[in-house]
């Protein structure tokens, strides 16, 4: 077999076998095959693409390319969630803890944030103690005990696709949904979980800002998973606006706090956390012939009576984390960081908030990375007090920013200006656009 033939081949728009897809993987981790013969295939197939058996065999040979986890153990359908990111997205640490009250086991690798979409393990790094590097042994009986495990994506995961990733990046090929797709569920696919939701991000705040691209991106995505043996849902959600109250690591990880307490549940946030549960629950062992009415109630209730929050401060001891911090976060928000109200210059009604122009504003607080050197604020980051709407009287605030030093708030203010529109009136739209 020879790198430069698979290359031509897939220049001319060729099916490229399993066995090449193989060499080429193998080859590229060996050094045998150099990066420049690796960029030139990454340009062929986002030139010509490939079709869902290649995108299929090109994610199982990323996966195999380190760690797979073996969760059979278990004894039972172990599900996860991920999302495509999105700005304020705070699900997975409400969704995790909720889904295991109900009996459905929820085992989740989540990364860190690079740019304007926020990491669920930065989020999770803002409670003390709290331990999200741990071995596959931890990873298994967190599983077994507590119902519910959420840890950094071991060093070892899918090495391959660190290495495409970062040429990808440097080589104008990172818009190709073979090469998305096939990046994202290696890794779903190397931590083992059995049955996956996907939730597809739609908006100015997400990668994908056209639900054709979206929907793309799920079908391509569900595929893999139906052929590599896994049960698969994707629901494609809206992101043109940011997902709750909070945009900023602890001040979401205090959003969800709150949430589960039932002291405060944005509409649009509680609206998607039922149905990516909803579909979890639908995947899982726990399901029999009901209607979606029905298991709406069965989660709507672990949410009211308290299970969720229950169980999910059991998962932060479990890993280690604080549990009174935790029990602190349901009153005001406590950090040292300075703060900046922007408030409204006319009255009228919200009509959009754009996620783009809040996650840059964030980005310019501290909340996120430029880079991934970059270090983040775990404290930075804007609670709103107006969601889009909302009626607003001029001078009421609109939101909260808060950094560790004025330039940073000063580089903010500008994005938030900019992102909010006051009009007369506003369009609703539901933040669920469409389930495959």
């Amino acid at each position: 077999m020879n790198i430069v033939e698979i290359i031509e081949k897939k220049k001319k728009g060729n099916e490229l076998t399993s066995e090449e897809i193989r060499y080429t993987i193998e080859g590229m981790l060996s050094g045998n095959i150099k990066d420049y013969q690796m960029s030139a295939l990454l340009m062929a197939i986002c030139l010509k693409g490939m079709n869902a058996k290649e995108t299929t065999e090109l994610t199982l040979a990323m996966r195999d390319s380190g760690d797979v986890l073996d969760l059979s153990c278990i004894g039972k359908t172990v599900v996860d969630k991920h999302s495509t990111g999105g700005v304020g997205d705070k699900t997975t640490l409400i969704i995790g803890p909720l889904m295991a009250s109900l009996g459905v086991p929820i085992a989740k690798m989540s990364g860190r944030g690079l740019g304007i979409t926020g990491g669920t393990i930065d989020k999770l790094d803002s409670i003390p103690g709290f331990n999200s590097d741990i071995s596959d042994e931890e990873f298994i009986d967190l599983i077994k005990t507590v119902g519910v495990v959420d840890a950094a994506q071991n060093k070892n995961l899918a090495p391959a696709d660190k290495y495409l990733y970062a040429l990808r990046d440097v080589t104008g090929t990172v818009d190709s949904i073979p090469l998305i797709a096939s990046s994202i569920m290696s890794k779903k696919l190397a931590s083992g979980a059995d049955a996956i939701v996907l939730d597809v991000k739609c908006g100015t705040g997400a990668f994908m800002t056209d639900y054709q691209s979206a929907k793309g991106l799920a079908e391509a995505m569900i595929s893999i998973a139906k052929l590599a043996g896994k049960k698969c849902i994707a629901v494609i959600t809206d992101m043109n606006q940011p997902l709750g109250y909070a945009v900023g690591n602890y001040l979401e990880v205090r959003e969800a706090v709150r949430f589960l307490a039932g002291k405060e549940q944005n509409p649009r946030l509680y609206r998607i956390v039922v149905e990516l549960c909803k579909q979890m629950y639908k995947l899982s062992d726990m399901y029999t012939e009901m209607s979606d009415d029905e298991v709406e109630e069965i989660i709507k209730y672990a949410i009211s009576s308290g299970k969720a929050y229950k169980k999910f401060k059991e998962f932060i001891s479990g890993q280690g984390g604080d549990v009174g911090f935790v029990e602190s976060l349901e009153s005001a928000v406590d950090v040292d960081n300075i703060s900046y109200e922007y408030r409204a210059s006319k009255s009228g009604v919200i009509s959009s908030i754009d996620a783009e122009l809040i996650g840059r504003a964030s980005l310019a607080l501290g909340a996120g990375r430029v880079n991934k050197e970059s270090e983040i604020d775990l404290y930075a980051g804007i609670i709103f007090d107006k969601v889009v709407g909302d009626f607003v009287n001029e001078g009421d605030v609109i939101a909260t920013l808060y950094a560790a030093s004025g330039g940073k708030l000063e580089a903010a203010k500008a994005l938030i200006e900019e992102s909010v529109s006051v009009s007369d009136s506003f369009s609703d739209s539901d933040i669920i656009i469409d389930v495959l």
